[in-house]
């Protein structure tokens, strides 16, 4: 058996230490990964469920407006993940056979060498398959700017983009992420997007109405789904949200 707690890597970021940990936990029976960053939990494998209802959620919504497999062109859908974490959010946009090709865009260069070199158990799956592309940048730099979220195709629209970066639209891990979240920066975001696209984000903290308020200045139309789970470390009910938004239709 390997050790019960293992730092796996250390590296200072201008956002903080960014700390990658392996540890058993006893009341899962297994071992899980976390990941911290200036003193903070920002993602463990024991608690995955509202990561992947991100990706759920989000390309149930874009079927609704875009049905077909080619809908968004020859290749099937596009889609843009804002935040690699631990990999969960882009292993289940994966999971879906209308996907053409998903950008992730990941801030720290750490965690995408941790993916790349295997040091997380989704790595290797997600850089083994051909739909996906990981590439290093500030999301939300990206995002206000006339270019766009792929920095290697400027002016490129998407279908579908997922955030899950920051904790909720009130509680930022940098400060500068701040005007992302109001009416100004959401439009921003949406000129990336195209006719009929998805906007999902998620979010820590229970529904709020003032976040689907400023989500319905920037889209067509903005909702809130809550996601309840079981969460083992608490062992306990926990609810997380979603926060989806699409662009006109035509």
């Amino acid at each position: 058996m390997p050790p019960l707690f293992q730092e796996l890597d250390y590296r200072p970021t201008d956002l903080g230490t960014l700390i990658l940990r392996r540890r058993w936990e006893p009341r899962l029976g297994a071992f899980i990964h976390e990941i911290k960053l200036g003193g903070d939990f920002v993602m463990t494998s024991a608690v995955t469920a509202s990561e992947v209802a991100l990706a759920e959620r989000g390309l149930a919504a874009l079927a609704q407006s875009r049905p077909a497999p080619g809908a968004a062109g020859a290749g099937g859908w596009s889609v843009a993940v804002g935040g690699l974490g631990l990999g969960y959010t882009a292993r289940r946009v994966l999971a879906e056979a209308r996907v053409g090709q998903l950008v992730v865009v990941e801030y720290l260069e750490g965690v995408l060498d941790w993916h790349r070199e295997g040091l997380l158990p989704l790595g290797p799956e997600l850089t083994g398959d051909p739909r996906c592309r990981l590439v290093q940048g500030d999301f939300f730099a990206l995002a206000s700017s006339a270019e766009g979220v792929d920095p290697d195709a400027p002016g490129r629209t998407f279908d579908a983009v997922l955030v899950d970066i920051d904790h909720s639209p009130q509680q930022l891990l940098d400060a500068r992420s701040e005007s992302f979240y109001q009416p100004a920066g959401l439009r921003k975001l949406a000129r990336h997007l195209a006719p009929g696209g998805v906007f999902g984000l998620w979010s820590n903290d229970r529904p709020d109405d003032a976040i689907v308020a400023r989500l319905s200045e920037a889209f067509a139309e903005a909702w809130a789904e809550p996601v309840t789970f079981h969460n083992p470390l608490q062992d306990k009910p926990f609810t997380q949200t979603v926060y989806l938004a699409r662009t006109a239709a035509g």
